[in-house]
């Protein structure tokens, strides 16, 4: 989302040759391996999905509280994977830039599923978003003053507890036990501060989603419609 969502602003914050027209190959033609089964990790700690050698490197810089984040990952995300990572064109890196403390929570979350399960478990969050979201609201109108420490694990428990984080954890098989210490992992918050700081104070995101194409900047596009012809071109 172009800034903060509205009513989340006040929580704390630390602060998209061979496709398009032309992919109708058949299963035949593609190839054997499906690069979206390998994820990798960079010494950033952010997670890459992907050909290690794919023409094309996608950064995208997401938040979890983000609307426009939310309708990428239901509009462009099956076609950027059906038609450009499996085949291995393109790899797309996620780097989180967290924008309050629910953003915060369901990162560490998605994060605590491991390499293999952090886009499932990311995706999750955003394809429920309109769910859980109103509940966020809820929590912090209820709120009196700032929490003493507001990305501490109690805090972040808390909104983990009412956006349902915890329970969708839990539904991927996660014990109540792992769910409370992910959210209190000092290494994980760091490596994803780190992340968000690199984001608005190094690279200075204006908002989210922004891309990254071979580490260009891709300016004002937050969809698949505007992404799209970027990446076709970049492959060819």
């Amino acid at each position: 989302m172009r800034g903060a969502a509205a009513g989340l602003a006040m929580l704390a914050a630390v602060g998209a040759g061979a496709l398009a027209a032309g992919a109708s190959a058949t299963p035949a033609k593609r190839a054997a391996t499906d690069w979206t089964r390998t994820i990798a990790t960079t010494p950033a700690g952010t997670y890459v999905m992907g050909n290690p050698r794919a023409k094309v490197k996608l950064v995208e810089y997401l938040s979890l509280t983000c609307s426009h984040c939310a309708a990428f990952a239901a509009e462009g995300m099956p076609a950027l994977k059906r038609d450009y990572i499996a085949r291995g064109l393109v790899s797309l890196e996620v780097r989180n830039s967290v924008r309050d403390g629910f953003d915060f929570a369901g990162v560490l979350l998605s994060r605590c599923a491991g390499p293999a399960g952090y886009f499932p478990a990311s995706e999750r969050i955003l394809a429920t978003q309109a769910d859980w979201l109103p509940k966020a609201q809820v929590y912090f109108d209820t709120q009196v003053g700032r929490p003493a420490d507001p990305n501490g694990a109690a805090t972040l428990t808390a909104m983990a507890r009412a956006a349902g984080f915890d329970r969708q954890a839990q539904a991927r098989g996660m014990a109540p036990a792992r769910v409370s210490a992910c959210l209190a992992d000092r290494k994980q918050t760091a490596i994803v501060a780190a992340m968000t700081d690199e984001a608005f104070n190094k690279r200075r995101i204006t908002g989210t989603p922004t891309f990254l194409i071979n580490g260009t900047i891709v300016p004002a596009t937050s969809n698949w419609a505007t992404l799209q012809p970027r990446l076709a071109a970049a492959v060819r």
